[in-house]
């Protein structure tokens, strides 16, 4: 796409561009093409546009705000910034800092600048633009949405394009209130349930009793002596140390296809979905390569414990395959998604006799049976529950 703008009218009507949102622009599902969309139609009804952003506030554990650009020319940019952005050089002072703290427009002639102004300001002065207009968008909940425009005409924005702008606005701001809201709802569903079940939920799995039965490897794993920890340890430091052992079991079944299910004080529930029995062996081997990943992964912040004075950090992985119903338990008005049937019981008694048996893993004798993997047998032991001894397996 050539770097150059259609040719901008000083009468320019921004009713056409209204009538793509109002008809079209609010049916489009991703932002990205939204705000693509949006930028092109003010183009091509006149406004002399070089910039277009649309950034938020956002809610999610990692990222402070979020952000997309589109620039003429350019493949449009989606960003986000980590927590902690506010404190550094580039937010402070920025003509972004500036609307957020007056929820008022912000405007910079880009030929005028000094030295005082921010070095955001002479960046895009230096990439051709000459006038820069930001401007809060409010919302009926939440932190205000931030537009900013910009321009390469030499004259810069007049007046009756900023006004053009702030009608757009009027149009704009319910569908990406709409925007907003479904990205809260898919992010606290992602944070506090996972992808899987988040989806489930969002695509209206929500009544009690609700659910489906499916094939599934359950991972149940757990740190040992936690109560003990509990103990000895300052609430930061054991916050810390149960933080950094969670983060390698999410990171390891992330990276091999589970996904958790719930956090059980220190342990962790998880799963990973096979669609049939044809992907077991498959699955299977997938929970292996995330139970090794965890135990190199600890072992390594280990050596680093050691180095510091701390002590180690043990635990113990239980593996199973099974059907299990997949679905909605609870009261009327509080539910949680979850796994139950025998499957789940044996995953996590399988954990607990990995203490006696002094092995960070073990599985069930129908996990080895289906695992490609090869596992070494650990004998006939007798499983809380289970009426009858069972053989066992762990890492060869």
């Amino acid at each position: 796409m050539p770097d150059s703008a259609p040719a901008a009218s000083l009468d320019w009507k921004v009713e056409p561009v209204i009538d793509w949102l109002i008809h079209e622009g609010r049916l489009i599902d991703d932002a990205r093409r939204l705000v693509e969309g949006l930028a092109e139609h003010l183009v091509a009804a006149g406004a002399p546009l070089l910039r277009f952003t649309v950034g938020l506030q956002a809610i999610h554990p990692q990222w402070r705000t979020m952000g997309i650009q589109w620039r003429r020319g350019q493949p449009i940019v989606q960003a986000v910034r980590p927590h902690g952005i506010e404190e550094t050089e580039a937010y402070i002072g920025s003509p972004i800092e500036e609307l957020a703290k007056t929820r008022k427009p912000v405007r910079y002639r880009l030929g005028n600048l000094t030295a005082e102004n921010h070095a955001v300001l002479h960046e895009l002065a230096a990439s051709g633009g000459t006038d820069y207009y930001a401007m809060p968008v409010r919302l009926a909940s939440g932190r205000p949405v931030a537009l900013t425009f910009m321009t390469d005409r030499p004259s810069g924005f007049s007046d009756a394009d900023i006004a053009k702008f702030h009608k757009l606005v009027d149009y704009l701001a319910p569908v990406v209130e709409a925007r907003v809201n479904y990205g809260l709802s898919t992010t606290l569903m992602d944070t506090y349930l996972g992808r899987i079940v988040g989806e489930q939920i969002l695509n209206g799995l929500i009544r009690r009793g609700d659910g489906q039965l499916i094939n599934a490897v359950l991972w149940f794993s757990d740190l040992r002596d936690f109560t003990g920890l509990n103990e000895r340890l300052p609430g930061e430091e054991l916050l810390a140390l149960l933080n950094n052992y969670l983060q390698h079991v999410g990171d390891a079944l992330s990276k091999h296809g589970g996904e958790i299910l719930k956090f059980i004080g220190d342990g962790v529930m998880a799963y990973f979905p096979a669609e049939d029995a044809l992907f077991l062996p498959m699955v299977t081997g997938n929970a292996i390569a995330a139970a090794r990943q965890v135990i190199d992964d600890v072992e390594s912040a280990n050596e680093a414990r050691a180095a510091g004075g701390h002590e180690p950090v043990r635990f113990g992985i239980g593996l199973h395959v099974g059907p299990v119903m997949f679905g909605n338990v609870g009261t009327q008005d509080r539910l949680d998604f979850t796994v139950i049937g025998p499957a789940v019981n044996r995953a996590a008694r399988l954990e607990s006799l990995t203490k006696e048996l002094g092995v960070p893993v073990l599985a069930s004798a129908e996990f080895n049976a289906v695992c490609q993997q090869p596992l070494k047998s650990m004998g006939l032991h007798h499983l809380r529950g289970v009426p009858e001894p069972v053989e066992v397996f762990t890492l060869a």
